[in-house]
């Protein structure tokens, strides 16, 4: 059994708002999966899903901060490993767009992350992040960039991201972690070809 967490803030005021990204990949992962219905319950929003393990799909309506309340309900209702846990979270400290994937980790400021490990009792649940940028470094501004949308310009970054995200979770689903972040860790550049050299 698997449950994979978007996390976001509820509510019509917070759609497409950067701390809301998680929401973003849940939503396109619903898409691909023909989930039409969500059910409220254990203070998240639920979907599941056969692959044929049985899989959670939930996003939490208790807002970023208390994100972990639902997280601890589903796993200890239903008895779910922590490294059977993916969270799907925004990052400040990646450049819009960029994807990392981490094992375990600490919760790098993340608030949400915070509440999730309080509740679990520990940081060893998979991390799939995507980075929404950094404005600057102080609090105000920090606060007033994740609620806030993506510009024009970032929109096609995150648009990808988000069905890049999507493919991750699909793999992770797979049982293959090492695989996952070899794949979506790195960033592909294509090496430009030097020209060939004439020999005199």
């Amino acid at each position: 059994m698997k449950l994979i967490v978007g996390l976001g803030n509820i509510g019509k005021e917070y759609e497409g708002t950067r701390h809301n990204i998680g929401f973003m990949v849940a939503d396109e992962l619903a898409k691909r999966w023909g989930i039409t219905t969500w059910k409220n319950e254990r203070s998240a929003m639920c979907a599941e899903h056969r692959i044929p393990e049985k899989v959670f799909l939930i996003k939490p309506t208790t807002y970023m901060n208390l994100s972990g309340e639902a997280v601890g309900a589903f796993a200890n209702f239903y008895n779910i490993d922590p490294e059977d846990i993916a969270v799907i979270q925004d990052d400040l400290d990646l450049p819009c767009g960029k994807l990392r994937i981490r094992r375990k980790g600490s919760a790098g400021g993340h608030n949400g992350i915070k509440s999730i490990q309080q509740h679990l009792g520990t940081g060893d649940f998979p991390r799939f992040k995507i980075g929404i940028g950094h404005p600057e470094r102080n609090a105000s501004a920090v606060i007033g960039h994740v609620l806030h949308r993506f510009g024009k310009e970032e929109q096609p970054l995150i648009e990808e991201a988000v069905k890049q995200m999507a493919d991750a979770v699909e793999l992770w689903l797979k049982g293959d972690m090492d695989a996952v972040m070899q794949e979506y860790n790195t960033k592909k550049e294509k090496k430009k070809e030097e020209p060939a050299k004439e020999n005199n």
